[in-house]
């Protein structure tokens, strides 16, 4: 077979391909997967025939044949030709290196899923079940539905956990390719008995566990162990027997009828993954004050987001593109809407499209009109449940803090706020365009964004626009319809007013963080260091002169409930327990599991309500 490529980029890999290939392999070959894996990338070459063949040898040659998708979601797709194939080190070896390929369609798509019948959880005797009790902005304890999960879903979520449980222990540093099929075929298994999103959970954590041990540049501890907090959670809860929709979550492009709408456009955002898809979502409102959505996201990476931006839109015949429909409408007949809100292009949608309104005018002046603080404590409420909706607010330009952009809510007694690029990859324009508002202090701003909800008083803008009737703001072109999409418009010195003619804004001096600088860093550090190293390192980090888990601090500043959480996970890492005989037993993953989540659980409830405090 001619080979007639160097391209060495591997096709994506289904997760439960990945896992049924490290599963063949016998114990032995296990312990040689993780070494085996490094440098199977450089080998990849693909052929003529959009074959990807590795050469591990004279008789040892791996073949991965991506099916339509581009993506290997069959195991006879890859094959290797030495004798132990396919319960062979090389052809798990392969599989391991390539990236993961998105989840497909779970095996209830189509129309959202039944409430599923069967036992509770009661009956179950290793039901998992986690409480946090605390004092400072602690959960409230979630209320059980009546309604009951089936015996395969229970099954899939105690297999999730344990899996969830035996990662959090071992951390990144040795959660190597065996740990992370082990997570991939207990997600397939919940795919299977229809929990898309407990295996959504779990594809994360194992994408982070790679990004972790590769040390990628775009890895944040932080991420990865928010990510296995979400992951614990949701399992912990399903193997209770919770069955709240935002637990089960429902199966992708689960589209369902919508009737006729009429959507005005808000803004575009470009959308790069770190999978290598791009392209460019445009924010729509409804008269009712309801969001939708229109995407168009495909491989393709920087230059897909780039160009998605000004391609055409496919929805029902409309002669627009994306640009277009940002400020202008549609009207749309025979609709169909994702639980997200996107909506859907399929056959029966005709689409025709109508003139825009700014944003002063129409539904979209509500989102001005109320306190940024009301629109924040609404997202923090729903964050569990969905990404937080878009947040106008208007503001005055204060200055530059290092790379973010100093402003204050237009309000009486309005907060500091800081705003962070949206997208910071340099070739996209947002961290040009808040260094060129940041050069106009005083300058008046009408913004459109999507609050951070994991630092305090953070805006991530994505459109910005003129506030009406103010004498020093934004001067756009009238084409324009009075925003800029700071993904895709770049913004020119004949924006904007005189900067001399801009007044001093009022003096401002940044406080400090009341995130960073509380004493919750030290339960924040103590759980991403049993991310990192897992519940060894907890056990060490609690040694010394000055652990981590130290409750004085936490206590002095009124945080009880985190000094007896950190103090009971520390406790839990080093408990060191022993058999009849005396010897050293393996000590509970699970309970160690239980302890981490429960202080996860803590710190996520009190940082939001530092969150929360911090936009008033």
């Amino acid at each position: 077979m001619p080979l007639t490529s160097t391209d060495t980029q591997l096709p994506p890999v289904a997760p439960e391909v990945l896992a049924e290939a490290v599963e063949q392999l016998s114990a032995r070959l296990r312990k040689k997967l993780d070494a085996a894996t490094e440098g199977c990338a450089a080998l990849a070459v693909r052929t003529a025939d959009g074959e990807v063949v590795l050469g591990f040898g004279e008789d040892a040659v791996v073949t991965l044949r991506p099916g339509p998708t581009g993506a290997v979601t069959l195991a006879e797709q890859a094959a290797c030709t030495c004798l132990l194939a396919p319960r062979c080190l090389h052809r798990a070896a392969a599989l391991g290196a390539a990236p993961l390929a998105d989840a497909g369609p779970s095996a209830d798509a189509g129309p959202p899923p039944p409430v599923p019948e069967g036992r509770t959880a009661a009956s179950e005797p290793d039901a998992v079940s986690v409480s946090v009790s605390v004092s400072e902005g602690e959960p409230e304890p979630e209320s059980r539905p009546e309604a009951t999960l089936t015996d395969a879903q229970l099954h899939a979520a105690h297999a999730l956990w344990q899996a969830a449980a035996e990662a959090l222990a071992a951390g990144a540093t040795a959660g190597g390719a065996v740990v992370q099929a082990e997570l991939l075929r207990t997600a397939h298994t919940a795919r299977l008995a229809g929990l898309p999103r407990a295996e959504a959970a779990a594809l994360r954590v194992v994408r982070g566990l790679r990004a972790a041990r590769e040390r990628r540049a775009a890895q944040r501890l932080g991420d990865l162990t928010t990510a296995f907090r979400e992951l614990l959670r949701t399992a912990a809860l399903l193997a209770a027997g919770s069955a709240s929709p935002a637990l089960t979550g429902t199966s992708r492009r689960a589209y369902a009828p919508g009737g006729s709408l009429q959507v005005y456009g808000l803004c575009r955002e470009p959308v790069l993954s770190a999978t290598g898809y791009g392209g460019v979502v445009t924010h729509l409102l409804a008269p009712d004050g309801a969001g939708y959505s229109v995407s168009d996201v495909r491989p393709g990476g920087l230059a897909r987001a780039r160009g998605a931006g000004s391609a055409s839109v496919a929805l029902g015949g409309a002669a627009l593109d994306h640009a277009g429909l940002a400020r202008g409408g549609l009207r749309i007949a025979g609709a169909t809407v994702s639980p997200e809100g996107r909506l859907g292009a399929g056959g029966g949608v005709q689409a025709t499209p109508l003139r825009g309104t700014p944003w002063s005018e129409g539904p979209a002046a509500a989102l001005f009109a109320r306190p940024a603080a009301e629109a924040v404590a609404r997202a923090l409420a729903e964050a569990d449940e969905a990404e937080p909706a878009l947040l106008g607010c208007d503001v005055t330009v204060v200055g530059a803090a290092g790379e973010d952009l100093l402003v204050r809510e237009a309000r009486p007694d309005g907060p500091l706020l800081r705003l962070r690029p949206a997208h910071p990859h340099p070739e996209l324009p947002h961290t040009e365009n808040l260094r060129r508002l940041a050069s106009y202090p005083g300058l008046t701003l009408r913004i459109l964004g999507r609050p951070d909800l994991d630092r305090a008083a953070t805006l991530r803008p994505l459109a910005v626009g003129p506030v009406p009737g103010a004498e020093h703001t934004l001067r756009l072109p009238e084409e324009w319809l009075g925003r800029a999409d700071l993904g895709y418009d770049r913004l020119q010195g004949g924006h904007f007013p005189p900067r001399t003619a801009c007044p001093a804004p009022e003096p401002a001096s940044v406080g400090p963080d009341p995130l960073a600088d509380s004493p919750l860093w030290r339960v924040r550090r103590l759980l991403e260091t049993g991310v990192a190293g897992g519940r060894r390192a907890v056990a060490e980090a609690a040694r010394g002169t000055e652990p981590l888990a130290a409750y004085g601090p936490l206590r002095r500043a009124g945080l009880t409930a985190g000094a007896e959480l950190a103090t009971a996970l520390a406790a839990e890492a080093d408990r060191r327990p022993r058999d009849v005989f005396g010897r050293l037993a393996d000590s509970s993953a699970e309970a160690y599991a239980r302890a981490w989540l429960a202080a996860a659980a803590y710190l996520a409830a009190a940082e939001r309500s530092l969150v929360r405090a911090s936009w008033t």
